[in-house]
């Protein structure tokens, strides 16, 4: 991949949207690229925090092991996101897994002293940082409220419009989510079983809410689905 590609990546991701061309250059001159398979591991938990990622190709999992050795999905990462800043907020170690979920997955990684030094010299990009670690931080406690309050139903169905918000297309009045997920990613990541979510999605489909195959969802009416 060359310089004016990673730029082009960069230029995508919210938190570097606003920098100017040399700014874009000199971090995409930080950055080396990385290729992940379906399945593979990009971190691990308790790793050494080495490096910043922006994910450029592909879908990614950030996720923990429950007490019984369980897989638990914190969170699903689409293109231009930003992810494996633990070095910047924490001791500068892993505290969750990362895994390629598509069969091709591209990343840039910033080596993490790096990009906390050009922070440090940045304070527009580094308020920025903040502001996107604080909406994280958000969508954790809401995540977390959902999983308290609300039954497997109402969490299947909240992962079902996240994801079209995130990823999805408008086809008409429709929303068409494509993915690599399976039925057991969904059910790890909703706190439910995948009996659970089969059960769920033909229930919806059946209604005539959802239409569903291997890897894609057809969401009927975003505002009824219920």
């Amino acid at each position: 991949m060359d310089l004016s590609t990673k730029v082009k990546y960069l230029a995508d991701v919210s938190l570097f949207e606003d920098l100017s061309q040399d700014d874009l250059l000199d971090i995409a001159d930080l950055s080396s690229v990385k290729k992940f398979s379906k399945h593979q591991m990009i971190y691990r938990a308790d790793d050494p925090a080495e490096d910043v990622f922006v994910l450029s190709v592909g879908t990614i999992k950030i996720i923990s092991k429950s007490g019984d050795g369980r897989e638990v999905i914190k969170t699903i990462m689409h293109p231009k996101s930003l992810f494996g800043t633990e070095y910047l907020s924490s001791s500068g170690v892993r505290n969750n897994s990362a895994k390629a979920i598509d069969k091709d997955v591209i990343c840039l990684a910033i080596n993490s002293h790096d990009f906390k030094a050009y922070l440090k010299a940045n304070w527009a990009l580094t308020d920025k940082f903040i502001k996107v670690l604080g909406t994280r931080l958000m969508y954790l406690e809401d995540r977390f409220e959902s999983l308290v309050i609300k039954d497997a139903r109402e969490r299947i169905i909240d992962f079902l419009k996240d994801n079209a918000k995130q990823n999805g297309r408008q086809v008409g009045l429709e929303m068409l989510i494509k993915h690599s997920l399976t039925q057991q990613d969904i059910a790890n990541y909703t706190g439910t079983s995948r009996q659970t979510v089969t059960y769920v999605l033909n229930d919806l489909k059946r209604q005539n809410q959802i239409y569903f195959k291997r890897k894609s969802i057809l969401i009927r009416d975003m505002e009824n689905l219920s």
